[in-house]
């Protein structure tokens, strides 16, 4: 094996006893600090799934696909490793199981073996390592922070805990291991803090030839000193490396609380680094006050259709969109109410559009399918007739253009040939050269993934909120606004204030000022570019349109 060039060091993070103890905002929070003390970080997941991208997972089951800027479909963690360090990842930061067995089968077709026998070991686990180094080279970074998904006792990871087992063999002090576990509370009052699980996720790392360097210990409360040092003696740990990880109000409180027990100082002392210069997490500590101050609320609707299965789902479906809401909220120092809306209940009867007159602001997010979508046009034409603050992302723009080509421009049965192939008027439809690929079976080529560039036009809502006449922003979808029908909707009043550098691709709509606060759809997911430190400039626009709402009520 190739040695890590020099300034390469590695901090893997694994989970222990439990899944969803947050690994993924834990080692986001790490990069996070370490980005603080002037080191440059990359961060990679790995996904023990065969899939080879998250693309076909269902979102209620798996969470949001995150989409990075070249297309790739990957796990929400990849949204939190963007949004903690306010870089923009690519698909060689992401793994699966399939991916990597997809590579290694591609290699030998290749005759990339040489005609030699391949083995599961060593072979897979030396593909992970190369794709790790690859990734750490490519980005010219001090650290990379690799998130192994599910928990050490997953027969599915053994061959990525081998990896890591290889690389600690090859140059342990270039390597650190993380293990985040839950430190469950029992008794009345839940005083009584649980050290037996710790242990035995440890001695599951122990069975794979490997030993944390230190425990995250994720529990209700902040672990007191004496269950540190039970973990430290029974586990076989240095002093110090026992990182209390307590449940917070914001997770963005979270670097701040690794900080309080001197994570920093631990990882400098075993990866054999120093700071680069102190910022003392300035920016974090001021969001966090920002969180903690804000008195004022501002209550968002989102109208959508997965959310009849259970809150757990609607967070992780819609995780980016709940994050950009939040950024932007605080950032003008209000606490963002969100209610869930199932669409299909306007559709039933059992709820009524009027409603929507409590918000301060509706959005309808991305989504896919037939179910639920007249609920959601009842509810956008709510907005627009009643002047409440609008935000439609991606399919939630598309929609706004049905609704307005209906009710406004005259075309009684307008929508999108997603719905109704036979629709007389398909203002929203698949273009030419995707139904091409279509009639071929190639199914992947009909989707628009990725960063595309978009210009805006001036004097518009959307160019007044960005400040710039071209940006980019990251696409998920197949149907796009039928160029066919643009200079109907323009002449009944609709502006699209954003279009491709060629001008056949319509990628925001909106109505002005003069006629609506805000009422604005976009065909990209601007959620997904939002940081806590640097919020979305439409959701900040959108923000202070349902605040000044909130005012004049």
């Amino acid at each position: 094996m190739k040695s890590a060039r020099k300034g390469h060091k590695y901090i893997f993070v694994v989970g222990g006893v439990m899944s969803s103890v947050g690994k993924g905002v834990a080692a986001a929070s790490i990069g996070a600090i370490l980005q603080d003390k002037g080191l440059k970080v990359t961060a990679m997941k790995i996904d023990p799934y065969v899939n080879v991208d998250a693309g076909t997972m269902n979102p209620t089951e798996h969470g949001e696909v995150f989409v990075l800027n070249d297309g790739m479909e990957c796990d929400q963690d990849m949204g939190n490793y963007e949004r903690f360090l306010g870089v923009d990842l690519s698909r060689l930061n992401y793994m699966t199981t399939g991916s990597i067995y997809l590579k290694v089968i591609q290699k030998e077709r290749n005759l990339e073996y040489e005609g030699r026998c391949v083995h599961v070991v060593p072979d897979i686990p030396l593909a992970v390592i190369e794709q790790i180094k690859r990734c750490g080279d490519k980005n010219d970074v001090d650290v990379v922070i690799i998130e192994v998904g599910g928990t050490v006792g997953d027969y599915q990871n053994v061959l990525f805990l081998e990896a890591v087992r290889l690389m600690k063999f090859e140059n342990a002090g270039d390597v650190l291991l993380v293990l985040v576990s839950y430190i469950p509370a029992l008794g009345v009052g839940g005083n009584e803090l649980k050290t037996k699980p710790t242990q035995h996720a440890v001695r599951f790392l122990n069975s794979s030839g490997l030993q944390p360097d230190m425990v995250l210990a994720r529990s209700s409360g902040s672990i007191d000193a004496k269950r540190k040092e039970k973990i430290e003696y029974m586990c076989g740990l240095e002093k110090g490396s026992i990182i209390a990880a307590p449940d917070v109000q914001s997770i963005y409180d979270i670097p701040l609380n690794y900080e309080k027990d001197h994570l920093s100082d631990f990882i400098f002392k075993k990866l054999g680094v120093g700071s680069k210069k102190e910022n003392g997490l300035t920016e974090w500590k001021k969001l966090s006050d920002n969180v903690k101050h804000a008195s004022e609320t501002v209550k968002i609707g989102i109208v959508g259709k997965y959310f009849d299965t259970g809150n757990f789902v609607l967070s992780d479906a819609y995780i980016s969109v709940i994050e950009a809401i939040k950024h932007s909220a605080y950032a003008q120092k209000r606490k963002p109410v969100l209610t869930w809306i199932n669409s299909k209940d306007f559709e039933t009867g059992e709820k009524q559009v009027s409603m929507l007159k409590d918000f301060d602001g509706v959005i309808v997010p991305g989504g896919f399918g037939k179910s639920g979508i007249e609920g959601k046009i009842q509810a956008i034409e709510y907005a627009r007739v009643n002047k409440v603050p609008y935000l439609g992302l991606c399919y939630g723009m598309q929609l706004m253009t049905v609704e307005y080509a209906r009710h406004v421009a005259g075309l009684k049965d307008a929508n999108t040939t997603e719905i109704n192939s036979k629709t007389t008027h398909p203002v929203i439809d698949i273009m030419p050269e995707q139904k091409k690929h279509m009639a071929e079976s190639k199914y992947g080529a009909t989707m628009r993934l990725g960063a595309y560039p978009c210009l805006l036009s001036k004097g518009t809502i959307a160019a007044e909120a960005y400040g710039t006449e071209e940006i980019s922003e990251r696409h998920r979808h197949r149907y796009e606004v039928n160029p066919d029908y643009i200079p109907q909707l323009e002449k009944a009043g609709l502006v699209f204030s954003g279009k491709s550098p060629d001008g056949i691709l319509m990628e925001i709509a909106e109505l002005p000022e003069s006629v609506h606060p805000f009422f604005l759809g976009t065909q990209f997911h601007p959620e997904l570019k939002s940081r806590p430190l640097s919020p979305h400039p439409l959701f900040n626009t959108f923000i202070k349109a349902a605040i000044a709402r909130k005012k004049r009520q």
